[in-house]
C-alpha cells in the first residue's frame, strides 16, 4: 500500500496511508495525542498509583522506581521516544518492549520531524539509536531506559504478568478490526501484573466491552485534540 509522510496539526509529522484513510498518529497532532494519551493518562498514572501504594517518604523520593512498558505497535518510535524523556523527568528506570508486526522503513524515519518539534536536537542520536538498534535484544539506551523491539504479529504475544502500563497503539478497529477483540485483550490481560493499565486513544464501545469480557474495569477519559474519549483498562 501507498504511504506517505504527512504533518499534522501540532506541526509533527506522522505516516498515513491513503487506501485505509489511516495514520500512524492523530492527524490532529501526532506529539499531543502521544502525550495525553500514553504519558499523561498512562505512564504519570502509573507512576503516581505506585509511589502512592508504596507510600513513599521523602527521604525515599531520590530512589528510582520500575516500571515496565509493552507497546502494541512500535511504528515511528514516537512513544518510545517521548518515554524516554519522561523516564529522566520522573527519576524512572523503565523496560520498555515495543512489538511491530511491519517495521517503518528506514526512508520514512529519516523524514520523521519528532526531534525538532520537540527541541531535542540534542538527543537526535537517541531517536536514530531507537530505530538503528537490532530486533529481539534488549538495548541499554541510557541508565534510565531500556529498549526491546520486537518483530511479531500482536496475537503471537504470550506474556505473563510482565507490565505495568500497556500503550495500546494499534491501527484503528475501523481497518484492522481484528486488533481490537477479546482474544488480544485477553492477551494484553495477561501480560500486565496485577492492577496493571492499559491505555489507548480508542473509545469504542465494541472496545470497551472487549476490554471488560476479559476482566478490566474500564474508565471513559477526556480524549486527545480531535477525539472527544478515549480509554484507559485497569487490570
Amino acid at each position: 500500500m501507498k504511504r506517505e509522510i504527512i504533518i499534522t496539526a501540532d506541526g509533527s509529522s506522522t505516516i498515513h496511508i491513503p487506501e485505509w484513510n489511516e495514520q500512524y498518529h492523530s492527524k490532529h497532532g501526532a506529539i499531543q495525542e502521544a502525550y495525553h494519551v500514553f504519558i499523561k493518562h498512562g505512564l504519570h498514572h502509573v507512576f503516581h498509583t505506585l509511589k502512592k501504594e508504596s507510600d513513599v517518604t521523602s527521604s525515599a523520593v531520590e530512589k528510582s522506581q520500575d516500571i515496565s512498558i509493552l507497546e502494541i505497535g512500535f511504528g515511528t518510535g514516537l512513544n518510545a521516544f517521548i518515554t524516554f524523556f519522561e523516564a529522566k523527568k520522573l527519576n524512572l528506570k523503565i523496560d520498555y518492549v515495543g512489538v511491530e508486526g511491519y517495521p517503518v522503513a528506514s526512508n520514512e524515519i529519516v523524514h520523521l520531524n519528532y526531534v525538532t518539534e520537540l527541541n531535542a536536537e540534542a538527543h537526535d542520536m537517541v531517536f536514530q539509536n531507537i530505530h538503528n538498534i537490532s530486533w529481539e535484544n534488549q538495548h541499554q539506551i541510557n541508565e534510565n531506559f531500556t529498549l526491546t523491539k520486537q518483530e511479531k504479529m500482536f496475537d503471537d504475544i504470550d506474556d505473563k504478568n510482565k507490565f505495568n502500563l500497556i500503550y495500546f497503539d494499534a491501527f484503528g478497529a475501523r481497518v484492522q478490526p481484528e486488533l481490537w477483540t477479546e482474544t488480544i485483550f485477553k492477551k494484553m490481560y495477561m501480560a500486565l501484573k496485577e492492577k496493571g493499565v492499559l491505555v489507548t486513544y480508542s473509545a469504542k464501545g465494541s472496545v470497551r466491552r472487549a476490554m471488560q469480557s476479559v476482566g478490566f474495569t474500564v474508565e471513559r477519559l477526556p480524549g486527545p485534540p480531535g477525539k472527544r474519549e478515549m480509554l484507559r483498562a485497569t487490570k
